[in-house]
């Protein structure tokens, strides 16, 4: 990592690796709302209190700038995961037919 630094990197890669947390974020949600409903925010919110406390616990500076992404990231999926449910019963994203009592 010290290599980043040295080469003036470290804020490029810190961005690129944040578009990529949230980009994995985006399918997450949307597949966890699909197999799980919203009971799945809590898969969320575990894994953004434990990323808070490795990114509060890690000492190098960029590995705990990349918890800190990942630990709001998951907040935000916990907000995401209840506009997914009224996306889909806006029908702009498909129903698990398994939970369509879920959407009434």
């Amino acid at each position: 990592m010290e290599w980043l630094n040295s080469s003036g990197l470290e804020g490029l890669a810190i961005g690129l690796v944040t578009f990529l947390i949230i980009g994995a974020f985006h399918p997450l949600v949307i597949k966890g709302e699909y197999y799980f409903g919203v009971k799945c925010w809590w898969a969320f919110l575990i894994v953004g209190i434990i990323a808070a406390i490795l990114s509060i616990i890690i000492e190098t500076q960029f590995w705990s700038i990349v918890t800190g992404v990942i630990s709001f990231s998951s907040f935000w999926g916990i907000l995401e995961v209840f506009e997914q449910k009224k996306r889909v019963k806006r029908g702009w994203f498909p129903m698990n037919k398994k939970r369509a009592d879920d959407y009434k």
